[in-house]
């Protein structure tokens, strides 16, 4: 469509005042000249001569300098870079920006347009969807995949800790003597026991039907080993409401040393697993000492 100079001037205003987008405006020295209505939801007046970067927070201001300097050295095409504003209440709002240069008619440079558009309803899906994809719905802990993650970023970084597995005992019986919704109480009240007795900075996942696994960086085998079999002991020593009933929950554990590799890890830390349960459950093994090449 093509529109005369006062009509492109009518369009900018409905626009302006209808659109939550923040349009404004910018001289060399990057202080807004102008700005759309919306810039009031930041509490920021324009009389007060405010710069672009001062609606940044300090963490992205690099960012977004970058990009305000790019439209004002005459690059054309500009991209949307992601950022914090400041607001008067000192809350934090995600935006996103994307400033293009302003030429008069001569084509020198006098400035940047730009558009900051709200972001926060897509950050806040995309946390959603990071959730969903990560967390596991029954125990709201960590799922394999985010297991592996950590665990392969704790390997490449050749970070000091410890692995440990926890399998429930004889949880196919539980579930075919009292059903699956008693089997998934059983789940939920050992992943609280897990969270109530272990430490902050370590990480608790579900990686598969009755199999929990924990990693405790900065953590020697011997300390791990103290506090994994608390985690055993104290199952056993308490009769669990689960349900409509009381019984008994018990649990096999395992620890190994993260090195190696991620699948050298696992594997050892399985094989303890495997011998815990071997040599009668409700017990925790350690890895077998690795073999050093003469």
């Amino acid at each position: 469509m093509e529109f005369t100079f006062r009509e492109s001037c009518t369009l900018y205003g409905l626009l302006a005042e209808t659109t939550s987008d923040i349009i404004l405006k910018t001289d060399l020295s990057g202080v807004i000249v102008h700005a759309s209505p919306a810039i009031e939801r930041l509490g920021v007046r324009i009389a007060s001569s405010p710069r672009l970067l001062d609606l940044v927070s300090e963490s992205a201001r690099a960012a977004v300098a970058s990009e305000l300097e790019a439209a004002l050295a005459g690059q054309e095409a500009g991209r949307w870079v992601e950022f914090p504003a400041v607001s008067t209440d000192e809350r934090d709002t995600w935006f996103e920006l994307q400033a293009r240069t302003l030429r008069d008619e001569q084509g020198a440079v006098y400035g940047a347009l730009a558009v900051m558009r709200s972001i926060d309803e897509k950050r806040v899906l995309k946390d959603q969807l990071f959730a969903a994809t990560y967390t596991d719905p029954l125990t709201r802990l960590t799922n394999r995949a985010a297991f592996i993650s950590m665990l392969e970023h704790m390997v490449d970084a050749e970070m000091d800790g410890c692995l440990a597995m926890f399998s429930i005992d004889f949880f196919r019986t539980i579930n075919m003597k009292y059903g699956q919704h008693t089997g998934d109480d059983v789940l939920r009240v050992f992943a609280d026991l897990l969270r109530e007795m272990l430490r902050s900075d370590d990480l608790i996942s579900r990686i598969g039907s009755e199999r929990f696994a924990v990693l405790l960086p900065r953590t020697s085998p011997s300390q791990a080993q103290a506090i994994c079999s608390r985690v055993v002991a104290t199952l056993a020593d308490l009769r669990q409401t689960v349900g409509e009933s009381r019984m008994a929950i018990t649990a096999s554990g395992s620890v190994a040393q993260i090195a190696e590799s991620l699948d050298s890890t696992i594997e050892r830390a399985e094989l303890a697993l495997f011998s815990a349960k071997a040599k009668g459950r409700n017990r925790l093994e350690m890895e077998k000492p690795r073999r050093v090449a003469a």
